[in-house]
């Protein structure tokens, strides 16, 4: 029996988006595709006997911070210690190929032990919650991402991620920006609208825009992940009949001098892109 690691094409990517489905997980053909574009030599496939069994991939937020996400094995192919060479050959990438100073990713409880076992600490817990939308989808706001939101974005997140939430635009349900810089992006997923990424200046404006995204989203799931320490955004999620129904660890590996601020992220962009 032999293990192969590679790096994904885009001929993978049906078997990828057949593994996202198996899982219930919310990303969209399109999300697979936006991680090659992001990191061509940073997604990979694991083989088992020549067949794919597995997915998992990174991306690079400069020097100083990198994503891994989509780990993920066919349940024909597991308990057989695929998942943790595809995590470890993630981490070689990024620190030995890639020089990148602090690795991160949002692991479930059932991963939490491996990440453990591979030298990853906690950072700090988050939820997905999910709620519904208003349904007013004709009057949403189409805000382009300007310099002062994207460097609002940088000390929120604590590395450069313009590529990404440019990237996230084009098929975006909605986006809006703030004259401070605070802005909230929206967008399908396969399960439920997300809402996020989402980074604001002051508590205020953070709020303001998940009131007009919710608002305006289609009348369906909305998936918001919200840290566990933004007790404002938590309170408004409660407050419009959202419900906490998954929880999440958010762990580092390595250098995390740069940890960001929790108190301004009022929705994630999602588990596998941070």
């Amino acid at each position: 029996m032999s293990i192969r690691l590679r790096i994904m094409q885009q001929a993978d990517l049906d078997f990828a988006n057949e593994l996202r489905q198996i899982a219930g997980w919310n990303q969209t053909l399109n999300d697979w595709r936006r991680f090659l574009s992001l990191s061509p030599d940073g997604c990979f496939i694991v083989e088992w006997n020549g067949e794919a069994a597995g997915t998992a991939t990174t991306t690079c937020y400069g020097q100083d911070l990198a994503w891994i996400g989509m780990v993920l094995v066919h349940p024909n192919f597991r308990r057989r210690g695929l998942g943790q060479a595809l995590l470890e050959h993630c981490i070689h990438h990024l620190r030995e190929v890639k020089k990148i100073r602090c690795i991160k990713l949002d692991a479930t409880p059932d991963g939490q032990m491996l990440y453990e076992k591979l030298g990853f600490s906690a950072e700090w817990s988050l939820k997905r919650w999910l709620g519904q939308g208003g349904g007013h989808g004709e009057n949403s706001p189409h805000d382009e991402l300007n310099e002062q939101s994207l460097e609002l974005d940088r000390t929120v997140f604590a590395a450069d991620r313009s590529q990404l939430l440019n990237s996230l635009l084009p098929d975006g349900l909605a986006s809006r920006v703030l004259d401070d810089g605070s802005y909230g992006l929206m967008r399908p997923g396969m399960e439920a609208t997300y809402l996020g990424a989402s980074a604001a200046a002051c508590e205020n404006s953070g709020l303001s825009i998940a009131r007009e995204l919710i608002h305006c989203a289609p009348q369906k799931n909305i998936f918001w992940d919200l840290p566990d320490a933004n007790k404002a955004a938590i309170q408004l999620a409660e407050k419009l009949q959202f419900e906490a129904k998954r929880d999440l660890l958010r762990m580092y590996l390595g250098d995390n001098s740069s940890a960001g601020d929790a108190l301004g992220m009022f929705g994630l962009a999602e588990p596998g892109l941070g």
